[in-house]
């Protein structure tokens, strides 16, 4: 595996001095620049494409936080600070990890595992693009970049594709559990939608592929907050 790069920004030596012996012990990091201010890591970082920020929230000028706002497409953040009050408003803003304080080295391999994991699941799921599905009696691969829209049909589901219609034989559940959360919600007790798909939407239905799908009350709430924050 390729080095992951990178960068410590803090204003405190002590803490540059404990993070960079962690992340010499690991041969899948790499650390290519140690930052002391917001400013100097925000200069560095506009020219500079990294996998990985550790991140003190506490700094003169511009703290942890306002960098990160600042940022367009911040890399993977993980928090290192000795104030625990900012767990929550540090997740409001997408970070990796929060680590507290004088950082042990047991925490830091923990965090680590879950950074480096979630490059191999995303490896995985660009590779393999599929998912099963028992059609007539025979089990086939369905591309799932080309599912529009699924439906309950009985003990049976209509997959609905740009080419065909499909109908395979598991439950509406089943299906669901099959597919990324982060590329289809439930909309309705009988349907599923590709998030990417839908062009247009109201409160009561979304319109995918020309089709007008109802929207459940039972789904509606989570279906507008998803779509709204894809508006932002």
């Amino acid at each position: 595996m390729t080095a992951r790069k990178c960068i410590i920004v803090d204003d405190e030596p002590a803490a540059h001095y404990v993070l960079a012996n962690y992340i010499g012990q690991n041969p899948q990091l790499e650390l290519v620049q140690q930052c002391y201010n917001g400013i100097e890591a925000l200069n560095y970082l506009r020219s500079n494409p990294i996998d990985l920020m550790f991140l003190d929230i506490d700094m003169p000028e511009i703290t942890g936080l306002e960098l990160l706002r600042t940022l367009t497409e911040p890399p993977k953040t993980i928090l290192t600070t000795a104030y625990s009050e900012f767990a929550l408003e540090s997740y409001e803003v997408g970070v990796f990890d929060y680590l507290l304080k004088p950082i042990f080295f047991p925490r830091f391999l923990k965090s680590m595992e879950r950074f480096f994991s979630s490059y191999t699941e995303k490896k995985i799921e660009t590779i393999n693009p599929m998912i099963a599905v028992k059609i007539d009696g025979f089990m086939i691969d369905l591309n799932i970049d080309d599912i529009l829209f699924a439906q309950s049909y009985g003990n049976y589901v209509k997959i609905f594709t740009f080419k065909k219609v499909y109908l395979a034989s598991m439950t509406t559940n089943e299906l669901e559990n099959s597919l990324s959360s982060k590329q289809f919600i439930r909309v309705h007790k009988s349907y599923i939608v590709a998030i990417d798909k839908i062009k247009e939407w109201d409160p009561n239905t979304v319109v995918i592929h020309n089709e007008k799908i109802p929207v459940g009350i039972t789904y509606r709430r989570a279906l507008i907050e998803l779509l709204k924050l894809k508006e932002i």
